[in-house]
């Protein structure tokens, strides 16, 4: 008995060591630059921590991080650990040892704990309303459906593997062989479990691309404009050139130029270029929010916009957004997309398409813009559509097609 107890002692006074630090982590933590660069930083600065404990206490952060807006005047530690029961798939040890009588209310209810779904766990932990979570439900785009979406923040995304063209086999084999499981979504796309390690298992960009399976699907928006149209090609928001890559695996014969506003994504892009076999393009620096400031005078059959946004779409991935989000920053990015669509649609060509893309949930930065293209230029739209991935473990996006003839 006492051997047991102390055992008992010594697994519960380990769980208060990881949940303590957490807690430390998430006063400290103001949201001025991503979680995973915060925590990284202090576990640097922190070298006793091993690898399960950086693990763990991450995890407890991440846990507590999905409950938004929810639970304002509820101890951080209840949140922490009603997160960690959310987000798990079977009752973890914490939950066992910590919180036993969630588990005998479950039972009470005639609910089974470890298969019990989220609104199950949320009704036996009481917690307040799915809107006091994600509190901007009346500001969604058209098709989103906001309890499944508010769900979807305590369910890891997975990580997609996108194929390049005639790769797949290749790629499944060299993944089976390193023991990481995969599952196949379609042809050319493969989901992994967000944790899976790839260093030295595939060759990153020559036989397959980490892309969401949600960004995958703008290939749907390529086949709506005639190839004859991509004669020439400008991807205006590279970043580091996700987007650019789809489309030369689409159409080889592609004429790419690429712009972005930081130098230094543009090198990293023209690193990923080489490695996709992507030769004979052109890059440039662009502030396209900036009046003031040059950019060449040449036009083009097709221009690419995946402008910068809240990211609201891929908030699962990220869910500090949820705690240090201010609706008023909707306002700004608004403003800095309408100034970036304002500078690329002079630089069609007659009968040009133009093609506007956010990963953000948000009518103001989709529906609100498609409108205001319509409004203010000789533009019509060929596609609009919410690429719904919240219910695929996967980001949701917004994309627009529109041509000038």
């Amino acid at each position: 008995m006492r051997a047991a107890f102390f055992i008992l002692s010594c697994s519960v006074s380990h769980y208060h060591s990881h949940i303590q630090t957490a807690l430390s982590l998430l006063e400290t933590y103001k949201g001025k630059e991503p979680f995973a660069v915060f925590i990284k930083k202090f576990f640097a600065a922190n070298k006793k921590y091993g690898s399960k404990d950086r693990k763990a206490i991450a995890h407890y952060c991440y846990c507590t991080f999905r409950w938004g807006k929810a639970w304002a005047g509820k101890a951080t530690e209840e949140k922490l650990l009603a997160g960690v029961w959310l987000c798990s798939q079977q009752t973890p040890g914490i939950i066992n040892e910590m919180r036993p009588l969630w588990l005998e209310a479950a039972t009470t209810m005639g609910i089974e704990p470890d298969t019990a779904t989220i609104e199950q766990k949320l009704e036996i932990i009481g917690q307040p309303a799915y809107d006091t979570i994600f509190p901007w439900t009346k500001d969604l785009s058209e098709g989103i459906d906001s309890r499944k979406f508010t769900e979807s923040f305590f369910i890891q995304p997975d990580l997609f593997l996108r194929t390049r063209p005639g790769k797949m086999n290749k790629v499944k084999h060299q993944l089976d062989t390193a023991g990481i499981f995969s599952t196949r979504i379609n042809e050319d796309c493969l989901a992994l479990t967000n944790s899976s390690n790839l260093e030295k298992t595939i060759s990153p960009d020559k036989d397959a691309v980490i892309q969401d399976l949600s960004s995958q699907q703008i290939t749907r928006f390529f086949q709506q404009v005639p190839k004859k149209d991509m004669a020439s090609v400008w991807d205006a928001c590279a970043a580091s050139g996700g987007k650019s890559i789809l489309l030369f695996d689409y159409l080889p014969s592609v004429k790419l130029t690429v712009s972005d506003i930081r130098a230094s994504v543009l090198k990293n892009l023209e690193m990923r270029f080489h490695a996709a076999g992507i030769k004979g393009f052109r890059s440039f620096v662009a502030d396209l929010s900036n009046p003031g400031r040059a950019i060449p005078d040449d036009k083009y059959s097709f221009i690419i916009a995946d402008v910068p946004c809240s990211g609201s779409g891929t908030w699962s991935r990220t869910p500090e957004q949820l705690c240090v989000f201010d609706e008023e920053r909707l306002l700004e990015y608004a403003s800095l997309q309408k100034k970036i669509i304002s500078r690329l649609i002079p630089a069609l060509l007659p009968g040009g398409y133009f093609l506007y893309i956010t990963c953000s949930v948000f009518r103001q930065e989709n529906e609100a813009q498609v409108d205001f293209l319509l409004e203010n230029y000789p533009v019509k739209c060929v596609k609009k559509e919410t690429i719904i991935g919240y219910d695929k473990k996967a980001d949701t996006m917004f994309a627009a097609l529109f041509t000038t003839s």
